[in-house]
């Protein structure tokens, strides 16, 4: 059947049909709708209109009656983007001070998006290194970046480091007519030079995956179940994120890894990186994982350093000084996405992990790694005694210490491996990271704070422990008495 034409509607059916097409979604969110209700006017000609709303794949034609009344519902897809202004913020002002920065994270983090979003309104010039058109630009590569002016963006570095000579001599230049901005999905510590090369010429910003200044407090859940990758916290379902999640996995191992000149086999590290999930929050026993392995203790050290450098592992290093108590001494190892944690436990959602008996430890690693993406990780440590007392992590912040332990409960107490950690480590403020929704005064300096507050906690820092007005944003403050016993 051939369709009409699109007719000419009258002013009261354009002024509709604009409103509905200049409605635009909400950022963020992948489907889009919008109910509509109107009584249809007198149309001349055919008894359609192709309406398309913005960012809609096709027009959808609607039918129209003359003197009719009609509810429709219009969806599309809206690319889902969240906004990164911290990380954003940070990327500016190292482009700022330095000739060469670098924006290191895990492949698919999002550090390609930010390079492109910080580009936008400046002159740049894109190369990505995986690119055989882009890499053979730079086949004389002094020459080609030489000439260039404004901001030049490297994409994935870790694939020609033999560039990194070079940009040093750019870098040198007098005047300095150009900023490098390289990508990297590996540390400095794992591509070959790359440190000592730059030395004094580079600063580095790490980008991870989201976090809940990005996602939003209400979301923490989703993004606690599914990760911080972008395509896997966005995706339409949980069956699409667990899927983006296997492919990572398995993308990571037999691509990524292999390109770094590492020859490691993919069984091998896939087998670890699993052992690793399943000691996932605990203190580091090579012994332990290469007899399980049948390996060594020095190759199982060389693949935790591998999944360091490549942003899939942080090792949390322990605070220890000289007291009287024997303290660990050996690093506590999380994997820092809590989305590829669960693909590795097989755990698809969160009914599956909520029934594992590693959800505690997956919940501490999650709120571990939110912290660290606000304050800096050199002033993070974690500390524990031979004698069973221990502090999930000791943040040492304008000469003060501060502590944080992490509790899966809706209403959590205060313990004794608490007291000893606030008095052996002379804490000026401990707080007790909870998924419950209050901020609850537990004891004197001693304070449970809701996962869905953690963006307050910086402010908390700077302030030893004061919550300015109205910081708890509608949440009200409570104090924990002691209940009294009823009467007889």
């Amino acid at each position: 059947m051939t369709q009409s034409p699109v007719p000419t509607p009258d002013a009261a059916t354009t002024r509709w049909i604009s409103a509905v097409t200049s409605w635009r979604p909400r950022p963020g969110v992948r489907t889009s709708s919008v109910s509509c209700r109107w009584i249809t006017p007198r149309l001349s000609g055919p008894r359609s209109a192709a309406i398309a709303p913005a960012g809609s794949p096709a027009p959808r034609r609607v039918p129209f009656r003359e003197n009719s009344e009609y509810t429709s519902e219009i969806s599309w897809y809206s690319p889902r983007v969240l906004d990164r202004p911290a990380a954003l913020a940070r990327l500016a002002e190292a482009v700022r001070r330095s000739p060469v920065t670098a924006l290191l994270g895990p492949r698919q983090s999002g550090k390609s998006t930010l390079a492109r979003r910080f580009a936008e309104g400046r002159e740049a010039a894109f190369f990505d290194l995986e690119s055989p058109a882009d890499a053979g630009r730079l086949a004389n590569p002094e020459l080609a970046l030489g000439s260039l002016r404004g901001l030049v963006v490297l994409d994935e570095i870790q694939a020609l480091p033999e560039l990194l000579p070079v940009l040093r001599v750019l870098a040198d230049r007098p005047g300095k007519p150009a900023r490098f901005l390289v990508l990297g999905s590996a540390s400095p510590a794992i591509v070959r030079g790359a440190s000592e090369t730059l030395a004094g010429r580079v600063e580095f910003v790490e980008l991870g995956g989201f976090v809940l200044a990005e996602a939003g407090p209400h979301r923490w859940e989703r993004l606690w179940v599914r990760g911080g990758f972008p395509r896997s916290y966005l995706a339409r379902s949980e069956a699409d994120s667990l899927a983006w999640r296997e492919g990572f996995v398995r993308t990571f191992l037999e691509r990524d890894v292999p390109q770094l000149g590492i020859g490691v086999p993919a069984a091998a590290l896939r087998r670890f990186w699993t052992m690793l999930a399943h000691a996932h929050g605990q203190t580091w026993n090579g012994s332990d994982l290469g007899r399980s392995m049948g390996l060594s203790d020095k190759t199982v050290r060389s693949y935790l350093d591998l999944l360091t450098g490549t942003y899939m592992v942080r090792q949390l290093q322990p605070w220890f000084e000289n007291v009287a108590k024997r303290q660990v001494k050996a690093p506590k190892v999380y994997l820092r996405d809590t989305g590829v944690l669960h693909r590795l436990l097989s755990l698809p959602d969160r009914v599956a992990l909520q029934g594992h008996p590693g959800v505690g430890a997956s919940f501490e690693g999650f709120v571990v790694e939110q912290i660290l993406g606000a304050v800096a990780p050199a002033d993070a440590y974690f500390w524990a005694t031979h004698g069973g007392a221990e502090l999930d992590l000791l943040l040492v912040t304008g000469g003060r210490r501060c502590g944080v332990e992490v509790k899966l409960a809706e209403r959590p107490g205060v313990t004794r491996s608490m007291r000893v950690a606030m008095e052996d480590l002379r804490l000026s403020h401990l707080y007790v990271v909870y998924p419950g929704r209050h901020v609850v005064a537990l004891e004197e300096r001693i304070t449970a704070l809701p996962v869905a507050s953690l963006n307050e906690l910086p402010d908390l820092l700077k302030s030893g422990g004061r919550r300015p007005p109205g910081a708890a944003g509608g949440r009200r403050e409570e104090t924990v008495r002691p209940k009294r016993k009823a009467s007889p």
